[in-house]
């Protein structure tokens, strides 16, 4: 583990409500996120890694994490139980969609795969990793919300197809800096519609670049695969799962995969 404070994070110009903490190189920025959590590191903590050497997405899964995309966990402590804590995962789709917008070509197709897949005409380009603690009561002590965004380069054997967003036409001198920067800006604004307005219009927001609305999807669970109709998102941020026969799934947990022709 390698820590840089004073080289990469003055390249940074970000808004005051973060703080950051900078490596050039680390096992996993959740990981890292999480032992300054503990300590007490305060709400708006940004860890920022140019290259992690055990990165993981979920359910423990190996994230590739080469130099030149962009790897970050920030410290958060919303005043919220740890289920609408989790909505913070959608606020942060539409903050990575936003900084999508400004650093890559006019109507670019950006959509989002549930729960917390964010998708560049139709390929995957970032993904976002929640971990929480709670205490003994229950109550919420903090979130590590992570995410990666695939600037530079992309995996090119994965389950879903990858892309990033240079290989989608933004410039090839395009660095994770200016998308973090574009991110942190976004994210501040959407927090700000979710603490003073609720879920409502965040869910609202997603569920309009929603990939596969209205479409068959397959979601795969811990011990079945379902395949039906993706109809909604429920107030809580669940999928809405109408299934062959007339039935109704509520899901709060899973992988979504598309159909060959829906990819």
């Amino acid at each position: 583990m390698t820590r840089d404070d004073a080289g990469a994070a003055s390249l940074l110009s970000l808004p005051p409500a973060y703080r950051v903490v900078a490596f050039d190189r680390v096992t996993s920025t959740n990981d890292e996120a999480a032992r300054l959590a503990a300590d007490g590191a305060e709400d708006g903590t940004l860890v920022w890694a140019r290259e992690q050497t055990a990165g993981r997405g979920r359910h423990g899964r190996t994230f590739i994490s080469p130099p030149g995309n962009l790897y970050l966990s920030l410290i958060l402590r919303p005043d919220c139980s740890p289920g609408e804590a989790a909505q913070l995962g959608f606020v942060a789709a539409l903050a990575i969609a936003d900084a999508i917008g400004t650093v890559t070509p006019p109507l670019m197709e950006v959509t989002f795969k549930w729960p917390n897949d964010v998708l560049l005409s139709g390929r995957k380009v970032a993904g976002i990793l929640l971990e929480a603690r709670t205490s003994p009561e229950g109550a919420l002590e903090w979130l590590i919300l992570g995410l990666g965004i695939n600037v530079l380069s992309h995996p090119e054997k994965t389950d879903f197809p990858a892309t990033s967003l240079v290989f989608e036409g933004a410039d090839p001198s395009l660095s994770d800096i200016v998308v973090l920067e574009a991110f942190a800006r976004h994210f501040l604004a959407r927090v700000d519609t979710w603490l003073n307005d609720g879920f409502a219009p965040i869910r609202r927001a997603w569920l309009e670049r929603a990939h596969a609305l209205e479409q068959e999807i397959h979601v795969r669970l811990a011990h079945e695969t379902l395949t039906g109709t993706f109809r909604d998102l429920d107030e809580t941020g669940a999928l809405v799962l109408d299934l062959p026969g007339g039935s109704r799934r509520i899901i709060t947990a899973g992988d979504v995969f598309f159909p060959p022709d829906k990819e």
